[in-house]
């Protein structure tokens, strides 16, 4: 486990925990051992928070590339905490710059670790859950592990899109673990992975009851506004989806 996240796992969890008491439902379903992709719905920021606050294991996170590259005091302390929290680097933009962050994720499944995955590609805009985007998909079948949907309900409230912090009296989070997919034998052309996507964003869908838009999420721009080209490259380290 990075040394960051081994603090952040008996300060900044405990404290999640105790604050907000998440109710967690399925755990059993996470396996304790091995590579495994964890696919989310994403509602925000906290979701990441909670995530890894619930889970022993290290979980692996997306961070944009300008985290990594900082300058002066500020730029460096970013990097110091993305890369001791052992985030995958992302490219922002498309094409072989944007596939770098699967050769990241990649060895780290097949080394037995946990990487998250939030298919949606950026934060719902309004609490539904949008049509997923095939990197998951990709990202199953290339390190040949299972696929764990998982479940966000709450989580904008506590933490809404532009909020800095989670904030206390906003009620209550749940966080549920789909039983393991998997797609071990499944083939990779462009059809297969969208329906190998689809029945993930179906589970996920069953775990939080939300309303399902067949449609991609309209991604966020560097400075916060949303576009609606439906490309991937959101700015918001979440393009890996």
């Amino acid at each position: 486990m990075p040394p960051l996240y081994s603090i952040g796992k008996v300060t900044v969890g405990p404290a999640l925990l105790l604050g907000w008491r998440p109710k967690v439902e399925g755990r059993e379903n996470v396996p304790t051992t091995g590579g495994v992709i964890l696919a989310a719905n994403h509602l925000s920021v906290a979701d990441e928070y909670f995530l890894g606050a619930v889970l022993p294991r290290h979980v692996a996170f997306w961070a944009k590339a300008e985290y990594f590259d900082g300058t002066g005091f500020r730029g460096l302390l970013t990097k110091g905490l993305v890369t001791g929290l052992g985030a995958i680097r992302v490219e922002r933009g498309g094409g072989r710059a944007a596939l770098s962050a699967f050769d990241g994720a990649i060895p780290l499944l097949r080394a037995g670790r946990q990487v998250a995955v939030f298919p949606e590609g950026t934060r719902s805009p309004d609490g539904r859950l949008y049509r997923g985007r095939t990197g998951v998909a990709r990202l199953a079948l290339a390190a040949g592990v299972p696929v764990v949907p998982v479940g966000f309900v709450g989580t904008a409230q506590i933490q809404p899109i532009g909020s800095l912090w989670p904030k206390l009296s906003r009620g209550t989070v749940t966080v549920r673990f789909g039983k393991p997919l998997d797609f071990t034998g499944r083939g990779d052309d462009r059809s297969e992975m969208r329906r190998i996507t689809d029945e993930v964003m179906s589970e996920i869908q069953q775990l939080t009851g939300q309303e399902y838009v067949p449609r991609y999420a309209p991604p966020r721009t560097a400075g916060g506004a949303r576009t609606g080209d439906g490309q991937p490259g959101n700015g918001n380290g979440d393009a890996a989806g």
